[in-house]
């Protein structure tokens, strides 16, 4: 018997437009199509003629262990989740099944990672540019988490001034963790902070709400939203939100020319090595580290690190 092989597609947000050349491939070359419901249906023009298996939302564990089986047979399988598989999706939970199984790379059978545009990435495409800066993403779902982990990183990243997006924002029976993440969110962020709210990204029930932080949850929301949360630079504009990248710091927008004191190329003057140099003369004047840490809004220990360091040149 020839050995199996497991793909693990993620086909991107739905729509057959949006879907890689290669996930294309990889259902077309599966005896074995392996999915939550909603997902086959998404693929349906792309099954005929091969083994259909359909599971239900709570039933993740059983798709792995499935998938596993049928490339034991020998059988090409393609595992499929929208969006990208790795990213919330189904590729780290086969990989424990099989490791847990005894699988090893190399061993027989053959698995390959598909990647596909994320819903975070679909559902930024749709409003603007609201990524284009530092963000992170945190599943408000406590299914698989306990909530006091889930509101550390809120708490973090509300504070580091990231653009989050929020997946699993809200379903039927959780309905105040989108209440919970909005007040730690309020904390640190003024409540007029843009708010993009989008459910079924390029599919056929699509919507788009763009709000303010101090609104968000008064939104539709559902499990197949995802939420946008502005940094304190992101700004609405005509029916778009943007997060600027900063270059307003370094160039002159209508020249385009580097700005007194800033070089093409070279760090922000307020890059590590002059902010260094400024903790340093900041110590010279008197100030202690506690002062110049509440200053930065950073750690004592970050200011003692300055203190002991030489800059590096970028």
């Amino acid at each position: 018997m020839s050995n199996g092989k497991i793909y693990l597609v993620g086909f991107g947000p739905g729509a057959p437009e949006h879907m890689s050349f290669r996930a294309r491939a990889a259902i077309a070359e599966a005896d074995v199509v392996i999915g939550y419901s909603t997902y086959i249906k998404l693929v349906q023009d792309l099954l005929d003629g091969k083994e259909v298996i359909k599971k239900g939302m709570t039933e993740e564990l059983d798709r792995c262990t499935e998938a596993y089986e049928h490339a034991r047979q020998g059988k090409i399988v393609a595992l499929i989740s929208s969006g990208d598989i790795g990213v919330y999706g189904m590729a780290g939970p086969t990989y424990e099944v099989l490791l847990a199984s005894g699988w090893r790379p190399g061993s027989g059978i053959e698995v390959e990672v598909v990647p596909g545009a994320t819903a975070l990435s679909a559902c930024a495409a749709l409003v603007g540019a609201p990524l284009t800066h530092d963000f992170c993403s945190i599943s408000l779902s406590d299914l698989l988490t306990p909530w006091p982990a889930i509101a550390r990183r809120l708490e973090a990243a509300a504070q580091a001034d990231f653009v989050v997006a929020l997946y699993n924002p809200k379903s039927g029976r959780r309905t105040q963790q989108i209440v919970e993440a909005q007040r730690i969110l309020l904390r640190h962020r003024s409540p007029d902070t843009p708010v993009a709210v989008v459910k079924s990204a390029y599919r056929k029930k699509q919507s788009i709400q763009m709000t303010r932080l101090a609104q968000m949850a008064d939104c539709e929301i559902g499990m197949l939203t995802t939420v946008l949360i502005g940094n304190s630079h992101t700004f609405l504009q005509d029916g778009l939100m943007i997060t600027p990248r900063g270059y307003a710091n370094k160039y002159d927008r209508t020249t385009g020319e580097a700005k007194d004191g800033e070089q093409a190329g070279r760090s922000l003057s307020g890059g590590l090595d002059d902010w260094k140099a400024d903790v340093r003369e900041r110590l010279a004047r008197g100030e202690s580290p506690e002062e110049i840490a509440r200053h930065f809004d950073l750690p004592v220990v970050e200011i003692e690190a300055a203190m002991n360091q030489k800059g590096v040149h970028a």
